[in-house]
């Protein structure tokens, strides 16, 4: 594998995306940052409070922390504006893309709700496309650079909600989606030499997450006490799509705290975020069946 130099962060504006793209940006890397946020956030925290962050925030954090970063409006529900985002990518860096990030996804003001999904706006299934369909999309393209240059990574953010209840169905489905597709991409990818994960991560300190440590203060206010930084994330996936040998973790699903020991990657001020295996569940491993 080449050293990755040219990124791509869904669903940057804020968040987890913000987070990871700065992180790569920190590596040195080019990264373009897409986002609904143009002018202002189009976002608002769990008690209504709007959220800070647009792409082109982020582009400029990510060019203060040592990389570029290029700022692209895209709403990933539109597969028009994802295939112009790639074309964009493909004329300016002559084909190439190292890493896709596919973190964008839908959130819903109720999702945290402790009420069942039937009691919830038939809009929270909206995930299932900016999150899950949106992600293959992204990946389909991505794909088109990636194999006719034999290098590349996709990442899929994921969670233990593919595995455990959280915060209802749809966030569930959506987030076992993303680690099916990584799996099957990566049959697809055989011999190719581009790789595709879905990343476990942690309670991860964010603008949401703050916020919903304020309203639901027992649920949250612990797990943010052990929470990972995106940064953190965003080293892990770097470390995969680095290393010579990050084939054999094509197909998996991964889980952050874990595998940042095997590249021995800590969080902030050396913290070394815990694994919730025990507690939240385990990723389900590799079938090496094949069915045509």
């Amino acid at each position: 594998m080449n050293t990755p130099r040219i990124a791509i962060v869904t669903g940057a504006s804020r968040g987890a995306g913000k987070g990871i793209a700065i992180g790569l940006a920190k590596l040195g890397m080019t990264v373009y940052v897409t986002g609904r946020s143009n002018q202002q956030s189009l976002a608002s925290g769990w008690d209504g409070t709007p959220l800070p962050g647009t792409i082109h925030e982020t582009a400029k954090a990510c060019d203060e922390a040592g990389g570029h970063g290029i700022a692209v409006l895209c709403d990933h529900a539109d597969d028009h504006q994802v295939a112009a985002l790639f074309e964009q990518v493909a004329r300016e860096q002559q084909g190439r893309l190292d890493i896709l990030v596919n973190n964008a996804a839908f959130i819903h003001h109720q999702l945290i709700e402790q009420n069942p999904f039937w009691e919830k706006e038939l809009a929270a299934s909206n995930i299932l496309d900016v999150g899950l369909r949106s992600a293959y999309v992204a990946s389909w393209h991505a794909a088109q650079l990636m194999v006719k240059r034999g290098t590349g990574t996709i990442a899929f953010t994921s969670s233990f909600g593919a595995s455990c209840y959280m915060h209802g169905p749809a966030y569930g489905a959506q987030k076992a989606g993303l680690d099916k597709l990584a799996h099957d991409m990566a049959v697809d990818f055989k011999d190719s030499d581009v790789r595709a994960f879905s990343l476990w991560m942690g309670p991860l300190i964010t603008e949401r997450s703050l916020i919903a440590a304020e309203v639901n203060p027992e649920q949250y206010r612990e797990f943010l006490a052990q929470a990972e930084s995106p940064e953190f994330n965003a080293n892990i996936i770097h470390a995969i799509a680095s290393d010579p040998d990050g084939d054999r973790h094509s197909g998996a699903t991964l889980i952050a705290a874990e595998i940042a020991l095997t590249y021995g990657i800590s969080d902030r001020n050396g913290h070394q975020p815990p694994s919730h295996r025990a507690m939240l569940g385990s990723p389900r491993p590799i079938n090496p069946a094949v069915v045509y």
